[in-house]
């Protein structure tokens, strides 16, 4: 999920049986925890604060138009394996080799969707928090229900920063661009708010979908909602996915889409911004 970003810091519909599926991704051999990881990135620098050690997570039940990691989205079943099983000792001893680079970083879970595999990312963060390493969790939230809030309340428990993509706020252009409700993104987004959790937002711009005044001044409203959020990223869309869709034979959803400029992203976000400070005013205003 790396891109450059404009920042600064201030399937289908129904219960999906991906996530019902990725809940049990994480096998335990004896009373080992196994995930499933896609790849690693020794030197991530647009994945949270610092130089960090990213760790991909495998398997995704979002189809966003715009994804340019398809080989991550594939879930492991015994039917279709998917991802290199690894422990959290051997991702921890992955980070350990460079962690003098990491001073000021710390370690990113990305995907994919790291959520699917809440229980083993609750223990690797669980092990990183013990080493004192600064841990990052970046997600589309989508997985996100009351009914597991003893499993979020665990997770968030070792999480120092949450990177949270919100797609699209207006929750029909969401499924359409990406297959899913938005309502679970956002309710994880108070979520995180109300249980003093920092957060770090992501949003890219993609003409044609994400481009319009209206929903990012919509999006910025809503954002001026979360209490504890610490970064913006407005990030533009790019083309570079295309060649992977290509060698998996996959035929890419927005062809002929240009790439989004930076500073057309960075006009976007003033945008945002100025969503984000008219609910700032209108929460003083609604306390006077």
């Amino acid at each position: 999920m790396t891109s450059s970003p404009e920042h600064s810091t201030i399937i289908s519909e129904t219960t999906c049986p991906l996530c019902e599926e990725g809940a049990k991704s994480h096998l335990q051999e004896g009373s080992i925890m196994i995930g499933y990881i896609h790849s690693t990135e020794s030197f991530g620098t647009v994945d949270g604060p610092g130089v960090r050690f990213v760790i991909f997570f495998q398997g995704c039940p979002m189809r966003c138009l715009y994804c340019h990691n398809p080989d991550s989205w594939q879930i492991r079943t015994q039917q279709a394996p998917a991802g290199t099983p690894m422990t959290a000792a051997e991702l921890l001893e992955l980070y350990e080799r460079n962690k003098e680079f990491y001073q000021n970083g710390g370690i990113t879970c990305t995907g994919g969707e790291p959520l699917m595999q809440m229980g083993f990312l609750t223990e690797l963060f669980s092990a990183a928090k013990q080493r004192g390493v600064h841990t990052c969790l970046d997600t589309s939230g989508i997985v996100f229900s009351e009914s597991r809030l003893a499993e979020f309340d665990a997770l968030t428990q070792v999480t120092d920063l949450v990177m949270l993509d919100i797609k699209h706020i207006d929750d029909e252009k969401h499924r359409e661009l990406t297959g899913h409700s938005n309502a679970p993104v956002l309710a994880f987004a108070q979520y995180l708010s109300d249980k003093g959790i920092p957060v770090w937002i992501r949003h890219v711009i993609v003409p044609g979908w994400t481009d319009s005044e209206a929903e990012q001044d919509a999006l910025g409203y809503f954002l001026g909602g979360i209490k504890t959020l610490k970064a913006l990223d407005v990030l533009p869309y790019h083309t570079m996915g295309v060649r992977k869709y290509e060698s998996l034979g996959i035929p890419y959803p927005l062809e002929g889409v240009p790439a989004v400029t930076p500073a057309q992203a960075g006009a976007a976000r003033e945008v945002i911004l100025k969503g984000l400070k008219r609910r700032l005013r209108d929460n003083i205003l609604g306390k006077q």
